[in-house]
C-alpha cells in the first residue's frame, strides 16, 4: 500500500514538472528575437537609475558602459542613487561627472537621514524617479555591464510595441569557479522561464538589473505603495502592479544586443543571502499563478529529501530516488538547450547534470530561509 502511494506521488510530481517545463520550452521557442527598425526615432528621453551601496569596485565599469551608449547623449541621463555608501562610491561618481554632464549623483542619506527602512533600494529608486527628467525609467545595478545598443534597442522596441513596461535579459559572467558555474546555469534557467512566461502572458517575471517602465505609469499604479515594506520586489512586484492594469503592454525584449551582464556572488554564503532575499517575496505575489508554481516546485524538490525516509519501510527506495532525479534532469536539460544557445553558453551544459543535486538542495534551503529566516544584504540584516 505504501509503495503504491509513493509511486503515485512520484508520478504526480514528474508529470506536473514535465507539463510545466515543456510549456516553458514551447513558449521560449516561440519567442521571436527583436529586430530594430532601420530608422530610429529618439523621441523617448530615458532616465537610467543605478542604486548603489558600497560599489567602489564595480561602479566605474558600470558607468562607463551605460554612459558610452550609441544613443544621443541629449536623450538620456544617468542618476546614481547612492544608498548610504561608506566607501568611495560617491567620489568615483563625482569624478565621472567631470566627463559626462548627463550623470547625476543622488545621496539618499542626505534626504532620509537616520530613517529606518526595510527596503532601502525601493526608496532609493523612488527618490531618484522624483528627480528624473526622463519620461521612461530604466534600472540596472551598479555591478552590471550593458551593451552599446542597450538604450537604442530599448527605445526602438518600446515604440514598435507600444509598451509601458519592458523586461530584458540578464546573464551572469562566468568566473570559472564551481559556485560561479552553478549560478550561471541556475540564473540562465530563470531567465529562460522569464522570457517564456512573459511572452506567453503566464507569469509576471523580471529582474531589476535590466528593466524599463513609463514614469507616468509608475505613478498611475501608485509606485511602490503597498510593497514598500518588503525588502525585495522592486522589479517583479512592481511588474505585477503594472501588468494588472496594462496586461497587453507588458513585454519582454528578446535580443542578444540587450543582454546585461553582471557578476555572480563570490561565495556560497553570498549566494544564499541573495537567493534568500529573492525568496522572501514569494508569498507576496497577488498573481496566484506564480504562487502556485512556486509551491509546486518547492514541494517537488522537498520530496527528494522526504523520499529517502521511506527506506525505513520500503526496499529499492534509492532506485526510485535516482529514477526521479534522472527524469527531472532530462526534462530540465531539454529546456536549457535553447536557452543556453540564446545566451551563447552551450559549453556550460556539460555541468548541468552534476548541478542537479545542488540545485535541489539550495531550492529547499532558500525557500525555507526566505520565508522564516533573516539574511544579511549589503551590510544590513533584513527580516
Amino acid at each position: 500500500m505504501l509503495l503504491t502511494i509513493i509511486l503515485t506521488i512520484v508520478f504526480f510530481f514528474l508529470l506536473g514538472h514535465t507539463l510545466l517545463i515543456e510549456s516553458y520550452r514551447t513558449w521560449f521557442l516561440k519567442v521571436k528575437p527583436f529586430k530594430p527598425a532601420t530608422s530610429l526615432n529618439t523621441a523617448i528621453f530615458f532616465t537610467v537609475i543605478i542604486p548603489a551601496r558600497n560599489e567602489e569596485l564595480q561602479i566605474e565599469k558600470c558607468l562607463t558602459s551605460v554612459l558610452g551608449q550609441r544613443f544621443p547623449k541629449s536623450q538620456f541621463e544617468v542618476i546614481v542613487a547612492d544608498d548610504y555608501s561608506t566607501d568611495n562610491t560617491a567620489a568615483i561618481v563625482r569624478n565621472k561627472q567631470n566627463e559626462y554632464t548627463n550623470l547625476r549623483l543622488l545621496q539618499i542619506e542626505k534626504l532620509l537621514g537616520t530613517q529606518q527602512l526595510n527596503s532601502y533600494k525601493k526608496k532609493a529608486i523612488e527618490l531618484a524617479i522624483k528627480e528624473a527628467k526622463g519620461t521612461w525609467i530604466v534600472t540596472t545595478d551598479a555591478d552590471c555591464i550593458v551593451t552599446d545598443e542597450w538604450l537604442s534597442n530599448l527605445s526602438n522596441f518600446i515604440q514598435n510595441n507600444n509598451s509601458v513596461f519592458v523586461a530584458a535579459p540578464v546573464k551572469f559572467i562566468n568566473t570559472g569557479s564551481f559556485v560561479s558555474i552553478f549560478q550561471c546555469l541556475d540564473f540562465m534557467s530563470l531567465q529562460g522561464i522569464t522570457a517564456a512566461s512573459v511572452n506567453a502572458g503566464f507569469h509576471t517575471m523580471c529582474n531589476g538589473a535590466n528593466l524599463a517602465y513609463s514614469k507616468e505609469v509608475f505613478y498611475e499604479v501608485g509606485g511602490f505603495k503597498g510593497i514598500d515594506n518588503i525588502a525585495s520586489g522592486d522589479d517583479m512586484l512592481l511588474m505585477h502592479k503594472i501588468y494588472s492594469r496594462f496586461k497587453n503592454r507588458v513585454h519582454f525584449l528578446f535580443s542578444q544586443q540587450s543582454i546585461v551582464e553582471t557578476m555572480p556572488m563570490g561565495s556560497w554564503k553570498e549566494f544564499f543571502n541573495q537567493r534568500n532575499r529573492w525568496a522572501s517575496k514569494a508569498d507576496k505575489f497577488d498573481d496566484k499563478r506564480i504562487l502556485y508554481v512556486l509551491i509546486f516546485v518547492y514541494l517537488f524538490n522537498l520530496f527528494f529529501f522526504i523520499l529517502p525516509i521511506t527506506a525505513i519501510w520500503l526496499d529499492n527506495v534509492a532506485l526510485y530516488w535516482l529514477g526521479m532525479l534522472v527524469c527531472k534532469t532530462i526534462i530540465d536539460y531539454r529546456f536549457m538547450i535553447p536557452v543556453a544557445r540564446f545566451f551563447e553558453e552551450e559549453k556550460l551544459l556539460w555541468w548541468f547534470p552534476l548541478m542537479q543535486p545542488f540545485h535541489i538542495t539550495y531550492t529547499v534551503i532558500a525557500g525555507l530561509l526566505g520565508k522564516f529566516g533573516k539574511y544579511s544584504w549589503k551590510g544590513r540584516v533584513v527580516k
